[in-house]
């Protein structure tokens, strides 16, 4: 049985990877920060663990990779959610919270992929998975900080899958449109509707549209695959 482990597990994208991969036949563990109850709820659902801990904190980071491991749970899929939004002018943006945002987005990914990349180098087999967002490729008004952080995400994913081809770890990253969780919550129902209206497929995505393209990349039928951006958007980018 192979384990996966989704960071920011517990609600939208991360919970839905959570669902889908556990009904096929994965060992999933989530974190978290603050959902406990949400999490706790997943748990019970699925016979999944819940970890608490911050990923932009690399020795609780540590920490947990250090608990798994004397336990002799090895991570073969790492998917990098965790993810908090950031929006306001830039010039404006208070210093505390974009730093804490890029703490999360960015490094919370680095701190993650920096704790498990050796256990896969080491057996010659992963999947790392990082999570951008179209933003991050054609960059958003009023969300700079955070399409910078995404738009490094990127990066990330593809000098990595350079650096760790050879080691038989695949690196590739999904880049999700505006999908309904609870971060869009706050969008009106206007705002909603343009939304829909300028995408091709004609509605806002689901965390199971990204589940699944994120399976897929952890698949065998992805065995090829390593450094690219795979865009689930419904055609939204263009």
């Amino acid at each position: 049985m192979k384990t996966v482990l989704i960071t920011g597990g517990s609600r939208g994208i991360g919970a839905a990877c959570a669902r889908l991969f556990a009904s096929e036949g994965y060992k999933v563990i989530i974190s978290y920060e603050k959902s406990k109850e949400a999490a706790d709820a997943l748990c019970a659902e699925l016979g999944c663990e819940a970890f608490c801990f911050d990923v932009s904190d690399r020795n609780a980071v540590f920490d947990f990779r250090d608990k798994l491991a004397a336990r002799d749970i090895n991570v073969d899929v790492l998917i990098n959610n965790a993810g908090v939004s950031l929006f306001g002018l830039f010039q404006y943006i208070d210093a505390a919270a974009a730093e804490r945002m890029y703490g999360v987005n960015l490094f919370g990914t680095l701190n993650c992929i920096r704790a498990f990349l050796p256990q896969m180098v080491e057996k010659k087999d992963g999947v790392i998975i990082n999570l951008s967002s179209v933003w991050g490729e054609v960059g958003a008004s009023c969300e700079v900080d955070y399409s910078a952080a995404k738009a490094a995400i990127i990066g990330l994913t593809k000098a990595l899958a350079k650096e760790v081809g050879f080691s038989g770890v695949r690196v590739n990253c999904l880049s999700p449109g505006v999908i309904d969780t609870d971060m869009n919550a706050n969008l009106s129902v206007a705002d909603v509707e343009e939304i829909v209206n300028s995408v091709p497929l004609e509605r806002m995505g689901k965390g199971e549209d990204v589940a699944k393209a994120a399976l897929f990349l952890a698949s065998d039928n992805a065995s090829y695959i390593t450094g690219q951006v795979l865009s689930v958007d419904g055609g939204w980018k263009g």
